[in-house]
């Protein structure tokens, strides 16, 4: 496995922040003309599930915007790479696979005890 240097990381977390930024505009422009119901019963049911879906994606990008600033910051700070609990090296392959990690795979592990 090849590892992506933190240039390389660095520019995927730049355009993944566009990426979601974009998508949640757009998320946020549709969900503003899509305010309506329908008069049947199972059309209201419909429209209220895709609503919901919709919310629960909506919050989930924002999340991962709020990662993605969050790893661009610490690129900033010069701390990216480096556990927030422990203080030790982030495992390269860790980061490979979420860019936005701030705990090593040892402190994640204890987080869920």
């Amino acid at each position: 496995m090849v590892v992506r240097s933190p240039e390389v990381l660095r520019s995927f977390l730049e355009d993944e922040r566009a990426r979601l930024e974009t998508l949640l505009a757009q998320v946020e422009a549709e969900g503003a003309t899509n305010l309506g119901y329908g008069n049947h019963m199972a059309d209201d049911a419909s429209e209220a599930f895709e609503q919901a879906k919709e919310l629960a994606l909506h919050q989930n990008a924002q999340q991962l915007l709020s990662q993605v600033k969050s790893a661009l910051t610490r690129f900033d700070q010069g701390t990216y790479g480096t556990c927030e609990r422990c203080g030790e090296d982030i495992d390269p392959a860790r980061l490979e696979a979420l860019p936005y990690a701030t705990l090593c795979l040892r402190c994640q592990q204890r987080q869920r005890i």
